[in-house]
């Protein structure tokens, strides 16, 4: 029985790499609005004893962390997109020039697969004559839907996701007893990073339990670190 295309779209639903790039982006940036957002106030509040720099630091935190995050993504996955257009465009020439080096270079690719040269030719003409850009594109160069970058849709993600991360520990630092402030913070932010691991991993498929480790052993560092920092700031200013 021949499979209509709504039973394959329902079939490619069932699995995550199409989601890789926008979960990538939204996961790093969420861990990033935590641990960067909770480890600036903990080492903050390890030098200080009033709330007002707290807190001070925790929101110019969160909005230049959110903003760079930003623009970082768009600039990161921008440069990969101009790469991608300069191969897609040297493969236009190349195809107009040499056709048939073109063609025996994508039966190769598909030889290389597993298939026999004549099956190999045989595939390799056919797909040339429907759309040889596009084979080419995705067989030679292996760009498709699921790969290609998207600058807009990183940069948004990461940005929006740093800004819900970072508001968290934000939260933390104007509400929570200031005498135990610093303990609170790496409390609540090791909760909130085990919480987005753990849904990471559910989203993509992954091990939980090997992502819960990952992330509570590199935020653990990371906020122990900047609390050495502020502890050494303090003792050497009093």
């Amino acid at each position: 029985m021949e499979e209509s295309p709504k039973d394959l779209d329902n079939y490619l639903d069932n699995h995550y790499i199409h989601r890789s790039n926008w979960l990538r982006a939204a996961v790093l940036g969420a861990n990033d609005g935590i641990l960067s957002t909770a480890s600036l106030a903990i080492g903050v509040a390890a030098a200080s004893s009033s709330r007002e720099p707290i807190i001070l630091a925790a929101l110019a935190g969160l909005v230049a962390g959110a903003l760079s995050m930003a623009a970082g993504e768009y600039v990161s996955v921008s440069s990969q997109t101009d790469v991608e257009h300069a191969d897609i465009e040297r493969e236009k020439i190349e195809l107009e020039e040499m056709p048939e080096i073109e063609l025996q270079r994508l039966a190769d690719i598909y030889e290389q697969r597993g298939l026999k040269k004549e099956t190999a030719l045989i595939v390799a003409k056919e797909l040339t004559e429907k759309d040889a850009l596009a084979a080419h594109i995705r067989d030679e160069l292996g760009i498709n839907e699921i790969s290609q970058a998207k600058p807009v849709q990183a940069a948004f993600a990461s940005g929006a996701a740093f800004t819900v991360g970072g508001l968290l520990p934000f939260l933390v630092t104007l509400f929570l007893p200031l005498n135990t402030i610093e303990y609170s913070l790496y409390g609540f932010a090791l909760f909130f990073l085990i919480i987005l691991g753990a849904l990471a991993a559910k989203t993509g498929g992954s091990n939980i339990g090997r992502a819960i480790l990952r992330i509570t052993f590199w935020g653990t560092v990371a906020m122990g670190l900047t609390a050495l920092v502020g502890y050494f700031f303090n003792e050497n200013v009093a």
